[in-house]
């Protein structure tokens, strides 16, 4: 009995492998040689780690203000969110320093360096809270939220988003988008009425 089943499933897929019908006829297969998956010959270099927080201190165009709340948070832990990667064509990665507020992290200030040999040139500043800067495909994203009259953290009512590209020797505002938060969600609702 398993002789028979075995010969049968051979004459199905003879069958099928001729003739055009059944499975699909794919031609010869390819004897060349197969494109490789390895990563391109000259990888952008490993950013090199810099201390942001001296960074942002030793810099003259940070505001004092920014200067005296850049405390650590908890012993030395200080509220700075750092990003590495190509923004300004530079020979090695240019970084974004993003000081917040310890408490809701809130960002008081978003700044962009580019190396300049062994030093780090400021090549933007934005220090109108809140604020929080991104790398996004090679171009600098700028967020700010919006709050309506009470001007509560807890409750943005939008956010604007900035867009900038390098051109030359300073960024540039290539677009801008609002973003309006409904005011249904999360707020209080009353219940219907039984009528």
């Amino acid at each position: 009995m398993a002789v028979l089943a075995a010969l049968g499933l051979l004459l199905a897929v003879t069958s099928c492998s001729t003739g055009g019908s059944g499975t699909r006829d794919e031609g010869p297969a390819r004897t060349g040689a197969v494109a490789s998956a390895s990563p391109s010959e000259s990888p952008s270099p490993a950013p090199k780690n810099v201390d942001a927080v001296q960074l942002v201190k030793d810099d003259p165009k940070v505001s004092l203000a920014v200067k005296r709340d850049l405390k650590p948070c908890t012993e030395d832990e200080y509220p700075v969110d750092v990003s590495y990667g190509n923004l300004t064509g530079a020979a090695s990665s240019d970084v974004v320093v993003n000081v917040l507020t310890c408490g809701d992290a809130v960002g008081i200030g978003s700044y962009v360096y580019r190396p300049d040999g062994k030093k780090y040139e400021n090549v933007f500043a934005d220090e109108q809270p809140p604020v929080y800067a991104e790398i996004d495909r090679g171009a600098l994203v700028v967020s700010k939220q919006l709050y309506g009259k009470d001007g509560s953290v807890a409750e943005p009512t939008g956010e604007d988003v900035i867009t900038y590209r390098w051109t030359t020797d300073r960024f540039t505002e290539r677009g801008r988008v609002r973003n309006n938060y409904s005011s249904a969600v999360g707020g209080e609702s009353t219940a219907p009425s039984d009528n």
